[in-house]
């Protein structure tokens, strides 16, 4: 998760911060372009001229978990009953899977750095930031997860519950952003609870499975109430842990 955070929110904390003799400057025409167009009921392609460069980046991030989603997609009909000539490809397209996961997060870092850069930043961005976040590091791994055969209903259950923490942690960040403590660059010092970007963890461990063969039947630990309606891989369980973290009010991560 980037560090940015809007502009009225940032004048928010520094109003409380007690400081009387700083006064904000009252917002220029250029400081509510963005609002404006995005409010304006006329005007071709407002939205897309709306947008900062910041936002262009964080988008790219939201791009890398979507082809990650695809590429688990193309892996589950790859080795499927509709399994044709990708069978020879389907291997390298669980990689795919998880190596776009990477990617997004390197867009996920350079969107904050570009906005502190350009002194451009928004509650647009911000929620932008959120959505491309949850669908990079809850939505993509998850789907990997699926594609690799945690594919019983209990373990639908705990990805499914995984994914739900992932979004839950974002729209607090969101909510909470103006009250956590902030550094004299107005940073947040910590995350409350780990920051979604640490699923790449889980994806490193995926990746290390694929390159041993551990995928499917061969998935570490086996299932627990084999041939139930409550079959499920305990590495599923892995994955609602993560969850449990990332919505953790006591751990504070600090930032880098």
């Amino acid at each position: 998760m980037s560090k940015r955070t809007s502009v009225a929110a940032t004048g928010s904390a520094s109003s409380s911060s007690g400081n009387d003799a700083t006064i904000s400057k009252p917002p220029t025409l250029k400081d509510n372009k963005q609002d404006l167009l995005l409010s304006s009921d006329v005007g071709h392609f407002s939205l897309v001229r709306a947008l900062h460069l910041a936002d262009l980046i964080t988008e790219l991030n939201g791009l890398c978990g979507i082809l990650s989603v695809f590429s688990s997609l193309r892996y589950c009909i790859a080795t499927g009953p509709l399994a044709s000539a990708l069978n020879t490809e389907a291997h390298s397209t669980l990689y795919w899977a998880l190596g776009f996961l990477p990617l997004g997060l390197f867009f996920d870092f350079f969107d904050g750095k570009v906005a502190r850069w350009r002194k451009k930043s928004s509650m647009m961005g911000q929620e932008l930031d959120s959505l491309a976040d949850l669908i990079s590091f809850g939505v993509a791994p998850a789907s990997a997860a699926f594609a690799m055969g945690l594919r019983t209903p209990v373990d639908h259950l705990l990805l499914g519950f995984f994914v739900l923490c992932g979004l839950t942690r974002l729209a607090r960040f969101n909510v909470t952003a103006t009250a956590i403590p902030k550094d004299a660059t107005g940073k947040a010092k910590y995350f409350e609870g780990t920051p979604i970007p640490t699923t790449l963890a889980l994806d490193a461990v995926m990746a290390y499975w694929i390159s041993k063969g551990w995928i499917h039947e061969a998935l570490p630990l086996g299932t627990l109430f084999t041939g139930t309606i409550l079959e499920f891989h305990p590495v599923a369980v892995v994955f609602a842990l993560h969850g449990c973290l990332m919505c953790s009010k006591t751990i504070h991560i600090p930032k880098p």
